[in-house]
């Protein structure tokens, strides 16, 4: 009997080569990302903005896959969703363009009516307290006279007018590419449901420990308590500002007062709105009225901004004011609108490094 020849194992690799090959298998993952980053980079706002939407509406999601009805149609779930999120942002607009088309024929007519008259100097400016003769002054020059003639009607030509809409267009056009391949995403999301939370979460564990999964677990509880922060007060600005509108005369109460909200998502933007909003009854001899809609607008703003708007997002994040304050703020620079739900989760992320280093 011949007994087969003993098996060698191959020797050990030294400890330098298999720091080098870990080194290198490293940098090839990471590189490999990026360049899967890269291809993706043109739809990388719409899977942002799907996972904003999407880690903001998961209770809603959990409630409806719990209930009896629903249980097990994970698909029906994921696209009834789908379909509140699509209505809940084409409705809106949908009535805004509406009520902006009925009014297009009257402002089309006013146009023409100041390109041959201009426009006269409303009464309010011989009052102004400060800079009355200058104002009289410019309007003179550039507005009483009919406009297509006016020194500020130069810059407005064909070309001009043709090019800011070809611009407009496209963005249009983009927004509109992104909003369909951002519903695509929150399908998908949706669809995959709890294994989708179940995978990211056990994923987070396997590579960054059980501290990591709960930091991520923080950073979507940011998300989600900055879209309640955002969107609840800017909605809630908006009808009290509506209200306001209605009982100080301006016209459009319904289309003003969806503006109104829509700007207060944003910080400090309402005011714009409502100013000029005022700026229209001061035209219109509504001086007292005028004053009154700009003091309590900003009243409003002041209470929403910094008592209401913060308590919401730091009780869910547990960060101070200002921390919600630059997290929103330097979110909205450096990611543009979607930064104003990335910056408190970056926030959060910052204030529990630094609690667990001095600890």
């Amino acid at each position: 009997m011949v007994t087969p020849p003993p098996t060698v194992s191959p020797p050990p690799e030294p400890p330098n080569r298999q720091k080098m090959q870990q080194a290198a298998s490293a940098v090839l993952t990471a590189g490999l990302v990026l360049l899967a980053l890269w291809i993706i980079r043109d739809f990388l706002p719409a899977v942002g903005w799907a996972c904003v939407i999407a880690i903001a509406l998961w209770p809603v999601l959990r409630k409806i896959e719990n209930h009896g009805c629903f249980t097990g149609r994970n698909t029906l779930v994921a696209a009834i969703l789908t379909l509140a999120v699509a209505l809940l942002v084409v409705l809106p607009v949908a009535i805004g363009i509406g009520q902006a088309s009925h009014e297009a024929h009257d402002l089309l007519v006013w146009f023409k009516s100041v390109q041959e008259n201009g426009i006269a100097l409303p009464d309010f400016v011989q009052h102004l307290p400060v800079g009355s003769q200058q104002v009289t002054t410019w309007w003179q020059a550039n507005l009483t006279q009919p406009l297509r003639e006016s020194p500020a009607m130069k810059g407005l030509h064909g070309g001009a007018v043709v090019t800011f809409g070809r611009h407009f267009g496209a963005r249009a056009a983009r927004a509109l590419v992104v909003f369909g391949f951002m519903l695509v995403t929150l399908f998908v999301i949706f669809q995959a449901g709890p294994r989708l939370s179940g995978a990211l979460l056990k994923g987070a564990k396997r590579a960054f420990g059980c501290s990591g999964a709960q930091l991520f677990e923080r950073m979507a509880n940011a998300v989600r308590g900055t879209v309640a922060g955002l969107v609840v007060v800017g909605i809630g600005e908006g009808a009290l500002l509506g209200i306001v509108y209605g009982v100080a005369g301006v016209p459009h109460v319904t289309l003003l007062g969806f503006v109104t909200a829509v700007a207060a998502m944003l910080p400090f933007c309402a005011p714009v709105v409502f100013c000029g909003a005022a700026l229209w009854l001061l035209v219109h001899g509504m001086t007292a009225w005028a004053i009154g809609l700009v003091v309590v607008g900003f009243v409003i703003v002041f209470i929403a901004e910094h008592f209401v708007r913060p308590v919401i997002i730091g009780n869910s994040t547990r960060l101070p004011f200002l921390l919600v304050l630059f997290g929103i703020l330097g979110g909205a620079e450096t990611f543009g609108l979607l930064g104003l739900f990335i910056g408190p989760a970056l926030m959060t992320v910052l204030m529990v490094l630094w609690k667990e280093w001095v600890q």
